[in-house]
């Protein structure tokens, strides 16, 4: 089944590059007016001259001030996607002051602030909406030279779950998605190493991290949208396993509330996470 964005307007955050690009550009595909937010020049630059009809902002959302002041205009936002992250790898008895506060910033305070700048607009308005907040599996699971961004990914699980529960009653949905290794330019910082991907990469049934040696093929395999149901509903601050931009867009296309019964159990997770769609279906079917 077709996913139709017409009419809405979706802001997404660290659109330059990675999953956030490729989100924003999908949103595009589907009929969105699309705002794509980002520090560097230029990937918007270059994210414009692929999809003439987004709208670039460019800002370092570490800069509370500067974030307030660039975000004031973009107009009525009816979907947010938080996606922007940084990830400093260090040890654990070798974390600086200057990383940590670098991490917790941006993964976890500007995803405070933009969502604030977002659903104070959706509740003035009266007209609902969706945000989704891109998290990790790094949330669930130590890694490591990972501590400072395991803790921002856990805080931000946290943070969805009282967005939820606070915005619920205005009929903003909040729910987090929780990618395994995502071969991003910042995944292959993390995760180039064959030996220390190893480890992780033999938990995974196909024994490939997502996008690995595979372009952008993780993002909306057009085969299983026929899966997605229009009639289904989330909220509550959902983890949903896995990472495809469909699994963005499908929990982002959710029409309408309805009250968490309760939380998918770490156990739950398929242990293929780069395909894990499935699961996501049932999740927002089953609510």
């Amino acid at each position: 089944m077709e996913i139709s964005f017409e009419g809405k307007h979706a802001l997404v955050t660290g659109a330059g590059k990675g999953i956030g690009r490729a989100t924003a550009l999908a949103l595009a595909r589907c009929g969105a007016k699309v705002t794509a937010v980002t520090r560097t020049q230029a990937d918007l630059n270059s994210l414009v001259q692929e999809c003439a009809s987004i709208t670039p902002v460019c800002v370092d959302l570490a800069d509370w001030g500067a974030t307030e002041a660039a975000l004031q205009d973009v107009g009525p936002i009816d979907l947010l996607v938080n996606n922007a992250a940084c990830a400093n790898l260090q040890p654990f008895l070798e974390v600086t002051p200057d990383k940590f506060d670098q991490a917790f910033s941006v993964n976890v305070k500007a995803v405070l602030h933009v969502s604030q700048i977002v659903a104070r607009g959706m509740k003035a308005r009266g007209s609902g909406g969706s945000i989704v907040n891109v998290s990790s599996q790094a949330s669930q699971c130590a890694l490591r030279d990972h501590a400072v961004y395991c803790a921002t990914k856990g805080a931000l699980d946290m943070l969805t779950k009282v967005m939820a529960l606070e915005l619920g009653p205005h009929q903003i949905r909040v729910n987090s998605v929780n990618p395994t290794v995502v071969m991003t330019e910042m995944g292959r910082l993390g995760w180039s190493d064959p030996e220390k991907a190893k480890t992780m990469m033999c938990r995974i049934p196909l024994g490939r991290f997502a996008g690995g040696g595979r372009g952008e093929q993780y993002f909306i395999p057009a085969e299983r949208q026929e899966q997605h149901d229009q009639r289904s509903h989330s909220t509550g601050g959902w983890r949903l396993p896995g990472l495809l931009t469909y699994e963005i867009l499908a929990v982002a296309h959710c029409p309408s509330v309805k009250k968490k019964k309760r939380l998918i159990p770490s156990h739950a997770a398929p242990r293929d996470q780069s395909c894990a769609l499935n699961k996501l279906t049932y999740c927002i079917t089953s609510l």
